[in-house]
C-alpha cells in the first residue's frame, strides 16, 4: 500500500513489497541507517545506548524485535521499555542518560499502519539535516555491522510509564491535593492501545475516579484512533451515563490529548492547549508557540496574560524549535499536543492531563464552563487524496497568485490570513495527502470556507 520515507522517520503499511510497503526488511535497513547515524556522531564514545518502545498495535513486537536486533548487530546497547509511549521513551532517554530512542508507532494512523520516530540525545526528534542524512545512510546501504565480540547488548526494562507519572508529578503547577479534593469522575478512551494503561495510572495517583472505555492494549483499535469528534460518540454517551465531569481521549501513542464535556460535547482537541496555557500563563508570565495549522485562541489566551504568540511551520520538530529560540514557557500543536519544557520538549498527553485537571480544579466550574470562557472558534479539517499526476507546489503556488492581496505565509505550504478567518493548505508529512485546515467565527463558516477552497483547487488541477 504505502512507504513514506521522510525526515521525520519511515512510516507504512505492514506486509506486501519491499520499499513499497513496510516490511520486515525496511524496517532493518532504516534501523541501520539510524544506528550507523548516532555511531558516526559519537566516535569518541566506547559504547552507545538506545532507548526503545513500541505502542500496542498488532506488529509492534514484530517491528520492535527487528529494530531491537539491527541496533545490536551494529553493536549498541538496547533498553527495551515494551509497551510504552512517545512521552515516556523521550522522558526515559535523558533520565537513563541514553544516546537515542526510537519509537515503534504510527501515532493516529489505522492499525495496519506503523513507523519508527527517531529522537536524539535530548529525547527530542530529529531536525531536517539529521533527518536527510539517516535517509541518505539507508539509500546507500552504508552499514558496517560488529563483529561478534562487539555485539550490543539487549535489556529489558520494566515499569516505565509508572516512572514517567512520577515526573509529571513533581511538576510544580501540577497540584495533586486539589485534584483530590475536586473529587472528579473521568471516562478514559485509550484506542485499545499504551494510553488505556498510562492515563487510568495516572488519575489513580491523582484521586481521579475513572471509568475505562477502550483500555485493553491489544492494537485492536475500536475506532478511528485520530481523537476527532466523528470518532468519539460512544465515549460522549458514556460521559453523560456515567455522569462524569469529564472525558479523557487519547492517540495510540498518547502524544495527543482531547477532551469530552460533562454534557457530551466536544471541549475540542484544538482547545486542549488553550486551557492548559491558559493555567500555566496565569502563574508563569511568558510567551506560546503552536504551528499554522492551529486556533487563532492560543493567541488570544496568550495576549491576554500580556504575552507574545508565534507560529511555527507543522510538525514537532519545528514547534519546538521555534520554542527554544523564543523561550517560551508552553507551546504545542492544536492536535492536542502539549509540549511543557519544564517537563520536557516532547508533546506530552500525561503533562496535559495533569495540567488541564489542575486548571479544572482550581477554576470551580464544569469542563463546559471552562471551555465556553475562550474565544469561539471553529475548525473544518479535511483532506484532498494526492494522484501522482497532480503537480501540488504548482497548485499552491496558483493558490498564493490568487490570494496575493491577503496576509500570506508561505513557510509551510500556504496559510492564508483573511480578517476573520484563515485557511492552511499544506502536503502530509505522513500521507500521501493535501490537508486543508479552515478556521472562522462558526463551523458553517469553516466549512463553507473549506468547500470554497477545494473547489479552487479542484478547478486548477483540472486546468
Amino acid at each position: 500500500m504505502t512507504l513514506i520515507k521522510s525526515i521525520s522517520g519511515i512510516r507504512g503499511t505492514i506486509g506486501g513489497k519491499i520499499d513499497i510497503n513496510l516490511t520486515p526488511i525496511d524496517a532493518v535497513k532504516f534501523a541501520a541507517a539510524y544506528g550507523t547515524w548516532l555511531l558516526d556522531r559519537n566516535k569518541n564514545k566506547n559504547k552507545l545506548t538506545v532507548i526503545i518502545g513500541r505502542d500496542a498495535r498488532i506488529s509492534g513486537k514484530m517491528i520492535s524485535s527487528l529494530v531491537s536486533n539491527t541496533l545490536t548487530g551494529l553493536g549498541i546497547d538496547v533498553t527495551d521499555l515494551g509497551l510504552s509511549t512517545t512521552p515516556t521513551v523521550e522522558v526515559a532517554v535523558t533520565l537513563e542518560n541514553a544516546d537515542g530512542g526510537i519509537i515503534i508507532t504510527a501515532s493516529h494512523n489505522p492499525k495496519q499502519w506503523n513507523a519508527l520516530k527517531l529522537l536524539n540525545e535530548k529525547g527530542e526528534f530529529l531536525n531536517a539535516a539529521e533527518g536527510e542524512k539517516i535517509l541518505e545512510i539507508a539509500a546507500n546501504d552504508d552499514f558496517d555491522f560488529a563483529e561478534v565480540d562487539d555485539l550490543g547488548v539487549y535489556k529489558k526494562k520494566k515499569n516505565y510509564m509508572e516512572k514517567h507519572i512520577e515526573e509529571v508529578l513533581k511538576l510544580d503547577l501540577v497540584d495533586i491535593e486539589a485534584i483530590k479534593n475536586a473529587n472528579f469522575k473521568a471516562v478514559v478512551d485509550g484506542v485499545n492501545s499504551t494510553g488505556g494503561i498510562a492515563i487510568p495510572k495516572l488519575l489513580e495517583k491523582l484521586g481521579v475516579e475513572c471509568v475505562e472505555l477502550y483500555c485493553d492494549p491489544n492494537g485492536e483499535f475500536p475506532h478511528n484512533p485520530e481523537p476527532l469528534e466523528k470518532n468519539l460518540y460512544k465515549i460522549s454517551e458514556l460521559v453523560v451515563k456515567e455522569k462524569a465531569d469529564l472525558g479523557i481521549v487519547v492517540d495510540p501513542d498518547v502524544d495527543r490529548l482531547a477532551i469530552v464535556n460533562e454534557d457530551g460535547s466536544m471541549f475540542g482537541e484544538e482547545y486542549t492547549l488553550v486551557a492548559c496555557a491558559d493555567y500555566v500563563l496565569s502563574h508563569t508570565k511568558g510567551n506560546t508557540v503552536s504551528n499554522l495549522s492551529s486556533s487563532r485562541a492560543l493567541r488570544d489566551v496568550t495576549q491576554k496574560h500580556g504575552g507574545t504568540y508565534e507560529a511555527s511551520a507543522v510538525g514537532e520538530v519545528n514547534v519546538v524549535a521555534l520554542m527554544k529560540k523564543n523561550k517560551v514557557i508552553i507551546g504545542g500543536e492544536g492536535n492536542g499536543g502539549i509540549i511543557y519544557p519544564a517537563s520536557h520538549y516532547g508533546r506530552d498527553s500525561l503533562v496535559g492531563v495533569a495540567l488541564f485537571l489542575t486548571h479544572l480544579a482550581k477554576s470551580k466550574i464544569t469542563c463546559k464552563e471552562l471551555r465556553n470562557s475562550y474565544p469561539s472558534y471553529f475548525m473544518s479539517k479535511n483532506k484532498i487524496e494526492l494522484t501522482p499526476e497532480l503537480d501540488v507546489d504548482l497548485i499552491l503556488q496558483k493558490m498564493v497568485d490568487k490570494y496575493k492581496d491577503e496576509e500570506i505565509s508561505t513557510i509551510d505550504g500556504v496559510k492564508i490570513d483573511f480578517e476573520k478567518e484563515w485557511v492552511h493548505l499544506r502536503k502530509s508529512n505522513t500521507e500521501p495527502i493535501i490537508r486543508i485546515y479552515t478556521e472562522s467565527s462558526s463551523q458553517g463558516a469553516a466549512d463553507q470556507l473549506a468547500v470554497k477552497i477545494m473547489r479552487e483547487i479542484s478547478e486548477i488541477a483540472n486546468q
